[in-house]
């Protein structure tokens, strides 16, 4: 049997630090390379083999991940926040730091991430990429509503972004002069053009044959749009990964933390290691699930008497998660099976 080579990576966005352990921990080899695909070709040809391999979660693991995976036995993904040896050092350098990932891995004690297929990362890329222009589209909105602020210019604010009403705001209002008529029709461009494009992008994830047919599926919940279900697709991406609704709920941010000594325990607010795009989705459906959910209208009621608002809206959304998983791990349809308890099959 040949024995296995373990290989610590410390990846940056120029330089990678690597080191080479056999199964005793000894050092066969450590160094740094630049971080190309011509130089990560040379270098794999000079590793004994076989090898296996694990490198820290950063902006730039994944493509590194993509073109080291069919050359090794294994590779593995460290989670950020849990590699406390690291962080917790004395000492830290990149030298070290891919020392004591490939000691991680050579032990077992490698506190693995999930890293989701190529296929779904590309689309997930596209999907954030809407998210920022979303982003920006309102903040072109608000400097729309700033500019007549500061002029002070009166203005129906329901009806501000239509474009007849803009047009006719623009032409008829004394109090815009020239220059700042150029701005915001400069602004309103910006606007328009952000919503093609998103909508572009929105439509061709609709779409995709990948996506297709599991967005239809998720969309048969009541309250769940094509944003909800392409944003719980590509962000969860297998689902069979989790083997509860409460770790996905944990996953989705909808929980708090919990620290416990001896007999005291302490409950934190919303936990702040979450899929933040996942949080906040979730949470703008459940702000709009009761309108057309007679279950969930039932649930955020029952959890508004107790005097929270927000807490019924958490609820809504832990429901939520229930329903999608249960659509998606089942892979048919949503059906009310118990309408007195609202659970999803």
């Amino acid at each position: 049997m040949q024995s296995m080579y373990y290989i610590g990576l410390d990846v940056h966005k120029k330089t990678i630090s690597y080191c080479v352990k056999d199964g005793s921990g000894k050092i066969q080899v450590e160094g740094a390379i630049s971080a190309t695909r011509l130089d990560l070709d040379h270098w794999m040809k000079t590793l004994p083999q076989p090898w296996t391999a694990a490198m820290e979660a950063t902006v730039f693991t994944g493509w590194i991940y993509d073109y080291l995976r069919p050359h090794a036995a294994a590779l593995k993904v460290a989670h950020p926040l849990m590699l406390r040896a690291i962080a917790a050092a004395k000492k830290k350098n990149d030298r070290i730091d891919a020392s004591k990932i490939c000691d991680c891995l050579r032990c077992d004690f490698l506190p693995e991430c999930y890293m989701a297929p190529t296929a779904l990362r590309e689309r997930r890329r596209t999907l954030r990429y809407r998210n920022l222009l979303v982003r920006q589209m309102v903040q072109m909105k608000n400097k729309i509503a700033v500019l007549l602020m500061e002029a002070g210019v009166s203005y129906n604010k329901q009806r501000l972004h239509k474009a007849g009403y803009f047009r006719e705001l623009l032409a008829t209002n004394p109090d815009i002069d020239p220059g700042l008529c150029e701005l915001l029709r400069l602004c309103r461009q910006m606007v328009v053009n952000l919503q093609r494009t998103e909508s572009a992008l929105v439509r061709s994830l609709e779409r995709d044959r990948l996506l297709a047919e599991r967005v239809d599926r998720l969309m048969t919940i009541p309250s769940v749009g094509p944003i909800t279900a392409l944003t719980w697709a590509l962000e969860v991406g297998e689902v069979q990964r989790f083997s509860s609704i409460k770790k996905a709920i944990s996953y989705c941010g909808l929980c708090g933390a919990e620290k416990s000594s001896a007999s005291t325990v302490q409950r934190t607010p919303l936990s702040k290691q979450r899929n933040k795009h996942l949080q906040t989705t979730l949470i703008e459906a459940a702000k709009m699930a009761p309108r057309y959910s007679p279950e969930l209208a039932l649930l955020y009621d029952r959890e508004r008497q107790k005097g929270n608002a927000n807490r019924a809206t958490l609820a809504v959304a832990r429901k939520l998660v229930a329903y999608l998983m249960a659509v998606d791990r089942g892979q048919r349809t949503f059906q009310v099976v118990d309408s007195s308890h609202g659970t999803a099959a």
